[in-house]
């Protein structure tokens, strides 16, 4: 049962070392130090709550005086050890033991001034001190300041309520077991150990009281309704403890001959003598350490159960903040480059349908071409006006002899320029798309969510990228409509009819050849061979957009931009990675809040298989 105290002992260290100090509020991170049991020793100021730590210990080790002299909590870890082996350690001087415990005192004095400064304020970081000896149970107490009703010389006036929200702040927490010190030489009444351990256990469930200074009590008086419970009843009976005197610690009494007199004094006392096997310090200790053992014991499971829980909760939030800023400028170019990557899949994603969005490409091509195309109106370029204008200005000064070729040239360039336009919003409305894709799928990209800067460049780099693209589709599909204008289909004419009254007989006269029928007639001819051109742009403007914007744009879309990160240097690199300081201070405490919890759930793993 041992290792369970060294269990807790080991998880309350590694709490300070990893910054758990049970503020979750202030933090906002799960907290272990409030889940371990603990011992937590409450006093008023001269009440003898040191020496009664110091009775428990055997050892003089607490510094003394006036004023509060107790200023950050003290967590005491008692180890029982083998004989002729006596020493302390420090947490925070790890590979030092002390053998001289006046060294002890004087460390405790300097570590709290390191944190609190050369004044009389307190400070809620604990101090831990580990004693090994043959002369103490296993045990682990929490010294924590001594409760006053008065600010001295050097304190500001809130110290009085500063202390108290310090001792409750450990108190009021239900796994926490109070040790209550109160001096019986003054009324119990007035005892501010009892006072504010009743508000925050008031059923006594799990409050220890310790009668100090009895014999100090006046002649004819003595504290046995008080130690039998008959004044103040607690679950637990009340211990009574005689400390060593002023004069006695000024003539070094040793404490185990101290002990030895407190025994003495009990079991010869009169009025406590039927009580003197449940008295004194060292009875304390061992009711206190096999308390706190079965309170552990009793916790585990749920401890357990806490620490996998939190373990998930922790791991899921660390997932969501993302990885830590590389160092060097060769890892956060490869870190850009993966957060890139991942951002250019994600658009891939969108176009090849397994996410929403790329079907609107596929709308643009069934829909919006179509209708712009089927909305043009060659017949007002195919007017009988506009088709006797072009072919007489053909002809120039010698009319045509058989057809009108050069007319028919003309008349069918002047119609297909119309579909340019229909084409370039084809163009524009697909690059619309591939941009709207582009936006979305940075915001689907949870890395570049912790970097802004680096969100800008890509979304900027794409865009320029899509541009560029946009530039060189629509070169080649108003090629395409050039394409057509320049080159006619000779078997589309050759396979026209050529009777008299179509206007086909070139013994006609000149005047007939430019009379309304036969103007009607090419007319008509003309607009047949634009729809057929129509219907093969309809397929090919489409597969010319595919060609140079959506593949492209899968294939190359940030290729330029990780041709220009290869040439920065670290500095320009590490400006692209400026995450917001928060986020980092966040991922760095849920770092050690996580090391916190896998080292205590490998910590009772051990124990709990050993058992």
């Amino acid at each position: 049962m041992e290792t369970l105290i060294d269990l807790v002992n080991k998880l309350q260290k590694a709490c300070t070392a990893l910054g758990d100090f049970g503020d979750e509020s202030s933090t906002q991170l799960p907290t272990l130090w409030d889940a371990l049991p603990t011992i937590a020793v409450v006093g008023g100021q001269s009440s003898g709550k040191s020496s009664v730590l110091e009775s428990i210990v055997g050892k003089d080790f607490l510094p003394r005086g006036s004023g509060i002299v107790t200023r950050r909590p003290l967590v005491l870890q008692l180890h029982r050890a083998e004989e002729g082996r006596e020493y302390a350690e420090f947490a925070h001087l790890p590979r030092k033991r002390f053998t001289d415990f006046a060294a002890v005192r004087k460390e405790i004095a300097d570590e709290t001034d390191r944190e609190t400064g050369r004044t009389k304020q307190i400070s809620s970081v604990p101090i831990y001190l580990s004693i090994y000896s043959p002369n103490v149970v296993n045990l682990t107490l929490i010294d924590l300041p001594g409760l006053t009703k008065v600010a001295v010389d050097g304190q500001s006036d809130s110290i009085v309520q500063e202390i108290e929200n310090l001792v409750r702040s450990y108190i009021e927490k239900p796994n926490c077991i109070i040790l209550a010190v109160s001096p019986a030489n003054q009324d119990l009444a007035t005892s501010d150990a009892i006072k504010i351990s009743r508000e925050v256990d008031p059923k006594g469930e799990r409050t220890f009281g310790v009668l100090t200074k009895i014999d100090l009590m006046d002649k004819g008086t003595d504290a046995a309704n008080i130690l039998e419970g008959r004044s103040y009843r607690l679950n637990f009976p009340w211990i009574g403890v005689v400390n060593r005197s002023q004069a006695d610690i000024n003539k070094n009494i040793d404490m185990i001959y101290a002990r030895k007199r407190e025994r003495e004094y009990f079991t010869n006392s009169p009025e406590y003598s039927h009580l003197a096997n449940r008295m004194g310090s060292e009875h304390l200790g061992k009711l206190l350490s096999k308390h706190l053992e079965s309170v552990i014991k009793s916790r585990i499971p749920g401890l357990q159960s806490l620490i996998s829980r939190t373990i998930i909760d922790l791991e899921t939030e660390s997932s969501r903040l993302g990885k830590p800023i590389a160092v060097d400028a060769g890892a956060k170019l490869y870190m850009i480059m993966e957060i890139c990557r991942a951002f250019d899949q994600i658009f891939k994603e969108h176009l090849d349908g397994i996410r929403p969005g790329g079907e609107k490409v596929y709308g643009v091509f069934d829909n919006q071409l179509p209708a712009s195309l089927k909305r043009l109106q060659f017949d007002k370029q195919l007017s009988l006006e506009n088709v006797r204008k072009l072919i007489t200005e053909a002809d120039g000064y010698q009319p045509h002899l058989i057809a009108p070729e050069q007319g028919y040239r003309r008349l069918i360039e002047s119609s297909l320029v119309t579909i340019k336009p229909p084409a370039e919003a084809v163009v524009d409305a697909v690059h619309s798309i591939l941009k709207d894709l582009v936006r979305k799928s940075i915001k689907e990209t949870a890395e570049l969510k912790q970097f802004p800067s680096l969100k800008v460049e890509v979304m900027n780099a794409a865009c320029e990228s899509l541009d560029r693209m946009r530039i060189e589709s629509k070169r080649a599909t108003l090629q395409l409509v050039d394409m057509e204008s320049s080159y006619l289909t000779v078997d589309f004419f050759r396979k026209l009819p050529q009777d008299v009254e179509k206007g086909g007989n070139p013994t006609h006269s000149i005047y007939d050849r430019y009379n309304d029928t036969y103007l009607r007639r090419v007319g008509s001819n003309v607009l047949s061979y634009v729809h057929m051109v129509v219907g093969t742009l309809r397929h090919s403007i489409p597969k010319s957009v595919v060609y140079c914007q959506v593949r492209e744009a899968k294939r190359s879309l940030l290729d330029r931009f990780f041709t220009e990160l290869g040439a920065k240097e670290g500095g320009q690199l590490g400006k692209m990675l400026d995450e917001d300081p928060v986020i980092i201070q966040r991922r760095q405490n849920i770092a050690r809040r996580l090391e916190l919890y896998r080292a205590a759930q490998s910590e009772i793993d051990t124990v709990v298989w050993a058992k």
